[in-house]
């Protein structure tokens, strides 16, 4: 453990105190950290630094890019990451009524690129070089095991026999969500019938920067560019399908994956590394509550459609860091109710919109109903012929209109009023 006086206080019962404790250290957890620090927060950071073993990857759009920058974390890790100047979605269905192709190009609304493809070990590795930089930012190599939180504060007990405390809990810790338990936050789970086979293939035709969704009667199959002539590959199946195709040795699967991209790459050879999980849905009936805020997967889980789940994740991060920024420059609790009802507030429309999108276009495929069909075909070709909804879409989907630009000042100050809070927060 690295701790500094900077950093923390001792308190009487042994406990160390910190304005706000993150616990988690994947990509949202880490990002939430190092904003939270450069506010000025003392922060504690609380997870394990493990190599980020497997080689799944993010697609980080317009806006995630930009967060990251801010964090001092992008030109850490630009070079291993693959632009994406063209969206190229594809009916591949077979059914009676099919959409027509829809190329989304980024030049059309200004842009260099839509965002950039990177593996997730190459991501963390940046966030984790930059955190270590900051000297209000201490790291526990160790796992939190007890969290508990009362009206004044929230305490912390690790594995390593640790105890800290804090006036606020980010939870990053993910789908079993340790905090988010603390918390007394109820959460609703949908488990879907699919699941979605993600690996890294090597071709021999180049990219061109272009990714292409294949759209199946079982879900999406996405090849999306990495740096050289590699793609990540995204394939949403039926749970027995992926689960047979994840049983394929390297050349079956490589037989089965050209196959299905219509061999628009040329020859394809998988990559050693695969990763298989079961779809669901999933969200909290609050996003923050009792002194703890949820972040990444901790506050979200959605089918991996559309590039919306971390890019989601670092935005409840820069969020967390806005509100909490805001309540510090204002002499109030960084953890007290008003706080988090802020966070509540930004979050909820975003999350929750971005759920029923991906929702509504992954039940859209697997639907055999013709009149389903045929409201997704005219859909399609409204948005690949209508430039202005299409430029919308392409708008949208790089980050929701209502968020302003996030400012180092601005932002974080914004307050709903109390109609507004009170309609958005449940109890």
């Amino acid at each position: 453990m690295r701790s500094g006086h900077v950093n923390s206080t001792a308190m009487d019962n042994g406990s160390i105190f910190y304005d706000v404790a993150v616990v988690g250290g994947g990509p949202a957890g880490l990002s939430a950290a190092i904003a939270l620090a450069q506010t000025g927060i003392r922060t504690a950071l609380i997870a394990r630094r493990t190599p980020y073993a497997d080689n799944r990857t993010t697609a980080l759009l317009g806006g995630s890019v930009d967060f990251l920058d801010e964090l001092a974390v992008w030109p850490r890790c630009r070079d291993k990451a693959a632009p994406l100047t063209t969206m190229r979605l594809v009916d591949d269905t077979g059914r009676l009524i099919r959409a027509p192709e829809v190329r989304f190009e980024s030049a059309e609304i200004g842009f260099e690129a839509f965002g950039y493809n990177i593996e997730n070990r190459s991501l963390v590795a940046a966030l984790e070089e930059r955190a270590a930089e900051l000297s209000n930012l201490t790291r526990l190599d160790d796992e939190a095991e007890n969290v508990s939180a009362d009206e004044s504060a929230v305490a912390i007990k690790t594995g390593g026999g640790t105890s800290l405390a804090a006036r606020l809990v980010v939870g990053a810790d993910g789908r079993q969500s340790l905090c988010r338990e603390a918390a007394g936050i109820a959460v609703s789970r949908q488990e879907l019938t699919q699941s979605a086979l993600t690996f890294n293939v090597s071709h021999s035709r180049p990219h061109q920067s272009i990714s292409t969704e294949f759209h199946t009667p079982e879900g999406p199959r996405v090849f999306v560019p990495l740096p050289g002539n590699r793609c990540s590959v995204v394939w949403v199946a039926s749970a027995k399908e992926a689960e047979r195709l994840m049983a394929l040795d390297d050349a079956g699967l490589s037989a089965s994956v050209e196959r299905q991209s219509h061999s628009i790459l040329g020859r394809l050879s998988v990559e050693a590394g695969r990763n298989l999980f079961p779809l669901a849905i999933e969200r909290p009936a609050r996003f923050a509550k009792n002194r703890i805020a949820l972040v990444g997967e901790a506050a979200h889980v959605i089918p991996p459609i559309g590039a919306q789940g971390l890019n989601l994740g670092l935005r409840d991060a820069a969020d967390i860091a806005d509100v909490a920024g805001a309540a510090m420059r204002a002499g109030d609790d960084v953890g007290a109710a008003q706080t988090l009802r802020r966070y509540d507030f930004r979050r909820r429309p975003d999350v929750l919109s971005r759920t029923f999108v991906v929702d509504l276009a992954n039940r859209s495929l697997l639907s055999d109903l013709l009149p389903v069909q045929s409201l997704r075909a005219a859909g399609m070709h409204l948005i690949g012929a209508f430039a202005p909804l299409r430029r919308l879409a392409m708008q949208e989907g790089l980050s929701p209109s209502w968020r302003r630009r996030r400012p180092a000042d601005q932002g974080a100050t914004e307050t709903p009023d109390a109609r507004s809070e009170a309609a958005t927060s449940p109890s």
